[in-house]
């Protein structure tokens, strides 16, 4: 009976060991509270922080910046894309998009005032890559006031702008908001793409600026790259980099679309036809000299999705009807 007893209650603890051992399996594929908290952490904008800018540099941050200023209209976009109205205390004179940044502290234009940024208290100044050159001495004094300045890297393509918004929202507590940002431009790219799909390719002429000094973009610059990927031909891409370049090179070229990506100069589409010699061009005689926002199509923020649709759209408008 004893023997009988024994091996039941051997029975009976080996099942109740195998279910505890089920159990903590299933328990185990499934995460735990504190996992899924760890997670979201990973995620979102953890303070405090250290990021690495443009330049190499180490930037720390104990919590969420209250005070802002930006130091390109490109940053400002993202700023206030990513919500931060309230917390931009300053921009630049050429920050005029949003309308809210119109109405914004000014802190220069190609010379920014430094004792006007100072005196703002900010928690953070925002630079870019760009304007390292005309920039540097006043980034160094804002520095030696101890003033944090963030130098953003001048994107070449929609990856590495996307990389700057993710950053630019890490570095301010809005990093969810960032990534929905980015979605909603790759959404708006891969819609433009699809379209495009069969289209045939176009020479294109890209003008940047008015005569007497014409600059177009070259390879290596973002204007290319939007270029290529709606199927043109860039055909000043035989040059890398933003150039300047002659009416008679413009004309030897022979692109049959003209873009004017500029909107200083009142009635440019009708002065450019024209130009001595650009009568032969084919674009001029099928009247395709088209105009885009300067801004929308320049940009590196939330708007430069809507610039490429503008470019697709001017460059391939039978795409779109």
């Amino acid at each position: 009976m004893k023997k009988i007893w024994k091996i039941g209650l051997s029975a009976f603890l080996a099942i109740g060991l195998l279910a505890a051992c089920n159990t903590k399996e299933a328990t185990n594929d499934k995460p735990s509270s504190s996992e899924q908290q760890e997670t979201a952490k990973v995620d979102q904008a953890t303070f405090p922080m250290t990021i690495k800018d443009a330049t190499g540099k180490d930037i720390t941050l104990e919590a969420p910046p209250e005070k802002i200023v930006s130091l390109i209209p490109s940053n400002t976009e993202i700023l206030f894309g990513l919500g931060l109205n309230n917390e931009i205390v300053g921009v630049t004179d050429n920050d005029n998009y949003p309308a809210e940044a119109s109405k914004k502290e000014k802190v220069g234009g190609m010379d920014y005032n430094i004792e006007k940024i100072i005196a703002l208290s900010p928690d953070i100044v925002f630079a870019h890559a760009s304007g390292m050159g005309n920039s540097k001495g006043a980034i160094e004094q804002l520095e030696a006031a101890g003033v944090k300045v963030f130098v953003v890297a001048d994107a070449k393509n929609f990856n590495e702008t996307y990389t700057t918004i993710e950053q630019l929202g890490r570095a301010t507590g809005k990093l969810e908001e960032a990534k929905k940002i980015v979605a909603n431009m790759k959404a708006k790219v891969k819609e433009v793409e699809t379209k495009l799909d069969g289209v045939e390719p176009k020479k294109v002429f890209v003008e940047s600026s008015d005569v007497p000094q014409i600059y177009t973009a070259g390879k290596g610059t973002f204007m290319n790259e939007m270029l290529e990927m709606i199927h043109a031909e860039n055909v000043a891409a035989d040059t890398n980099d933003w150039y300047q370049i002659d009416a008679e090179q413009i004309i030897a070229k022979n692109p049959d679309v003209i873009v004017v990506a500029y909107n200083y100069v009142p009635d440019i589409l009708t002065k450019i036809p024209q130009r001595p010699g650009f009568e032969t061009i084919t674009a001029v005689k099928n009247k395709a000299i088209v105009q885009v926002d300067e801004s929308t199509t320049s940009r590196q923020g939330p708007r430069l999705a809507d610039g490429f649709e503008e470019l697709a759209k001017a460059v391939y408008p039978e795409a779109f009807k």
